[in-house]
């Protein structure tokens, strides 16, 4: 199905497939794996059969599925799958503000909406763009290990910041967050290199967080409780604004 036009009036093929597993965590996987099969040879079963589980879950953990991209120029796909844990008015982080050591400009100053996404350990960790456009910026920043859900985990935990600028100068910064059992931000894409939207941009190991920083003028489109899915879900529609409500049931 990859590279497959789809759309909402029934064209093209659709159908189940087990999802891949990325590079990055097949080698986890199957050290776990050795690691029981060495100690089922050695009869310690009581060890072998826990790590035979933690295995699946290794590999359950970096599984990579497709996704179905939507192809508008006023949307906003998610970054991350998981649950909108935060929608806030924030001022950009400064990373992303102003001019850079080139001279290239960033976001500006002033608040803007910023859709914080919780990726708990059962979520696909594989992080995509938000829009399609060149990667301006990517700065990493070590810092702590707190829980990934609360707001201050922006400032002061383990990140990167990324800026993908479009070919009509909208810019989207967006954030990788390291959480308490994250220990390693791992980027697909440097400084320079062309995106499409929903393209993959890296992970983050073990439960953490994406923040959007939604260009000025734009509201969310999801609402505060509710899952996405990287490069599936609109969270906004460029210079639309407008109040959506919802009801948890």
């Amino acid at each position: 199905m990859a590279g497959e036009l789809m759309d909402n009036k029934g064209r093209g093929d659709a159908s189940w497939s087990w999802p891949a597993i990325h590079p990055e965590g097949r080698k986890f996987g199957l050290i776990a794996v050795a690691i029981s099969l060495g100690a089922a040879f050695m009869a310690w079963e009581t060890i072998a059969w826990p790590i035979a589980f933690l295995s699946l879950g290794v590999f359950a953990f970096f599984r990579d599925p497709e996704r179905v991209v939507p192809q508008d120029d006023r949307a906003i796909v998610s970054p991350a799958d998981g649950l909108v844990s935060l929608i806030m008015q924030v001022e950009p982080p400064a990373e992303l503000q102003g001019q850079d050591a080139s001279g290239a400009p960033g976001l500006g100053a002033g608040p803007v909406t910023r859709i914080s996404i919780f990726m708990s350990v059962f979520d696909v960790h594989i992080n995509r763009s938000p829009i399609g456009g060149v990667v301006r910026r990517l700065v990493y920043i070590p810092g702590k290990f707190m829980n990934a859900d609360l707001d201050k985990a922006s400032e002061e935990n383990e990140r990167q910041h990324i800026l993908v600028e479009r070919t009509d100068g909208v810019m989207i910064g967006f954030t990788q967050i390291a959480g308490l059992v994250a220990r390693r931000i791992v980027p697909f894409v440097k400084p320079g290199d062309l995106l499409a939207v929903g393209q993959r941009v890296g992970l983050i190991r073990f439960g953490s967080r994406v923040d959007v920083y939604l260009p000025a003028g734009t509201d969310s489109r999801v609402l505060l409780g509710q899952k996405v899915i990287a490069g599936e879900t609109v969270l906004a529609e460029i210079g639309q604004q407008r109040l959506i409500e919802g009801v948890s049931q």
